[in-house]
């Protein structure tokens, strides 16, 4: 699903990413709920990134990888939690610097892979048809859970792509 928008985004480059589990819910400004495995995902573009939101209520897993005011930046190259009640959990990032011929040609291949995906979402950012925010989530092996999230920065040249699975 690719969502239309008019707010601008708010982080600026990849260095002022945040990655936790313990952050609030944020408005989003594009959602989409997806079943996978019998478990509600909600996927959440944000102005400042992006939120992924396992369940509901007290029990529910946040991922959050945004521009958190007041936090210092930096995202893990990879993270592993075992979640009591949900699974265990595990995190990888990368973050690569690109052309803009080679940013444009990602772009475009992030686009065909989420944007007619029942598990995609993608939202491109007024000012630059490269500044954009997806995440693409599909079942794993068995009962995990996979998502995967990109975030393009044109102004600096980068893409920080994260990869999550969920093993109950």
């Amino acid at each position: 699903m690719r969502a239309s928008i008019s707010a601008p985004f708010i982080d600026t480059n990849a260095d002022d990413l945040v990655w936790t589990l313990e952050h609030p819910l944020v408005d989003p400004l594009a959602t989409r709920t997806v079943q996978v495995s019998g478990v509600t995902v909600e996927l959440r573009v944000l102005g400042a990134s992006h939120q992924v939101v396992l369940g509901a209520g007290t029990g529910a897993l946040v991922e959050t990888v945004a521009c958190l005011p007041g936090v210092p930046g930096g995202l893990p190259g990879n993270a592993e939690h075992p979640l009591p009640g949900v699974g265990d959990y595990r995190f990888d990032s990368v973050v690569e610097s690109l052309s803009r011929t080679d940013l444009a040609r990602r772009v475009e291949g992030i686009q065909q892979e989420t944007s007619d995906s029942p598990g995609g979402l993608i939202v491109a950012f007024p000012g630059d048809p490269l500044a954009v925010t997806a995440l693409h989530l599909t079942s794993g092996s068995g009962v995990s859970l996979f998502w995967r999230t990109w975030h393009a920065y044109p102004q600096s040249g980068e893409l920080v792509t994260t990869t999550t699975t969920l093993t109950p």
